[in-house]
């Protein structure tokens, strides 16, 4: 398939993500203008990563229902698992709005991506 975001194996072993050499990029750049990259489409400059960061960090919290629902998870379970019931839960706690505009996409994915590091922690 085509994507923008990212190729794998292009000219031989390679990953890229948006054009960008992971082994260039992974050295040099923080978790937060990697995903930035991924959602925005581009490398945030120093006011847009502070800002980001900003904004992850207030989306890292977790409705009440869906923490009693991560209780319910066994502690035997795996963390992929409880991951993907956490955003089953966040759906229906937190629907997305039925527009699915591209603004409204990237919260989506900024949502979850604040949010994921939070399901596990609070499950574990």
């Amino acid at each position: 398939g085509n994507t923008a975001l990212c190729t794998v194996g292009k000219t031989g072993n390679d990953l890229h993500y948006r054009g960008y050499d992971i082994l260039d990029v992974a050295s040099t750049c923080e978790f937060e203008e990697i995903a930035y990259l991924l959602v925005h489409g581009k490398l945030p400059n120093a006011a847009e990563l502070k800002a980001y960061k900003t904004k992850l960090k207030a989306l890292r919290g977790l409705p009440a229902n869906l923490k009693a629902a991560l209780e319910w998870i066994p502690a035997s379970a795996h963390p992929m698992d409880v991951m993907r019931t956490g955003v089953s839960v966040l759906g229906t706690v937190l629907p997305e709005k039925e527009d699915h505009n591209v603004a409204g996409a990237k919260d989506i994915a900024d949502r979850l991506m604040a949010s994921l590091g939070s399901m596990l922690l609070y499950w574990y």
